[in-house]
């Protein structure tokens, strides 16, 4: 081991993060990973009531947690959320960008509002996010971005096209982003779960919710089981996210992790 490696942390670093999607499900999780290894945080979601419930519970375990209340989708909004995350915390170090929407239906029939919703929230929302704080860590020489981003998009899924294109574009994104700034020294990673039990897991409608069926797959809609025989929990996702986000990855970008217990079979 060289001399700076035996120096350099294998948790997750202390500097700011800003968590957008942070109300509940896989971005609450991702915050309780962060300050549970010292991190402040910056809440970001656009459900001002449940942020709060998170903050207050992130600061009862003794973690610094601040709200700042937008929608992924306004600009405008995002860049305020940002400056004032930065106001109450100071220099941010990571971005998670979790903020993500579902929208089940079939290229035949999909529906224009909620194509467009799909986009907005999880292509559009991220290259926000990126955007307001990747200007940011480069003009400080670093810092790291982990986009959330789904194994819908490695993966075809009958039924889920808007959300697995949107998603397959956040992807590019995020890694376009890694290397536009790698020589800031700007890490972006992305993280693609498989079904996870959120709220976004009940809004699925009539593919297959129930936890045996997914765990078996469906050969009707050409839709694998999951080898591990489990759906995944947040705190799964968030501990990888946690971890690119730290200094312990602090030689990993442009990657993109499947967290799936297996179902993608390794793209």
């Amino acid at each position: 081991m060289t001399g700076d490696g035996a120096q350099r942390s294998s948790t997750s670093g202390s500097g700011p993060a800003l968590v957008t999607g942070a109300a509940g499900g896989i971005g609450a999780a991702v915050c309780r990973l962060l300050v549970d290894a010292g991190a402040p945080v910056a809440l970001l979601d656009r459900d001002a009531d449940a942020l709060e419930a998170v903050v207050a519970e992130l600061r009862a375990r003794g973690g610094s947690a601040v709200a700042v209340p937008a929608d992924v989708t306004d600009a405008g909004a995002v860049e305020k959320a940002v400056a004032a995350a930065e106001d109450a915390l100071g220099p941010l170090a990571t971005l998670a960008n979790v903020a993500g929407v579902l929208h089940v239906g079939r290229v035949t029939e999909i529906d224009d509002t909620e194509w467009r919703r799909c986009f907005d929230v999880n292509t559009t929302g991220v290259m926000h996010a990126c955007r307001a704080v990747g200007a940011r860590l480069a003009e400080r020489g670093g810092g790291s971005v982990v986009t959330v981003a789904s194994n819908a998009a490695g993966v075809p899924r009958i039924g889920m096209a808007a959300y697995a294109a949107s998603k397959a574009a956040a992807v590019a994104l995020t890694r376009c982003l890694g290397l536009e700034l790698a020589e800031q020294g700007v890490r972006a990673n992305v993280v693609c779960p498989g079904s996870t039990d959120t709220a976004m897991l009940d809004a699925m409608g009539d593919l297959p919710a129930d936890h045996a069926g997914l765990v078996r797959g469906s050969s009707e809609t050409f839709k694998t089981g999951i080898p591990l025989g489990r759906v995944a929990a947040p705190e799964d996702v968030a501990e990888v996210v946690a971890f690119l986000a730290s200094d312990a990855a602090r030689h990993v970008t442009l990657q993109t992790v499947y967290v799936d217990g297996g179902a993608s079979l390794g793209p």
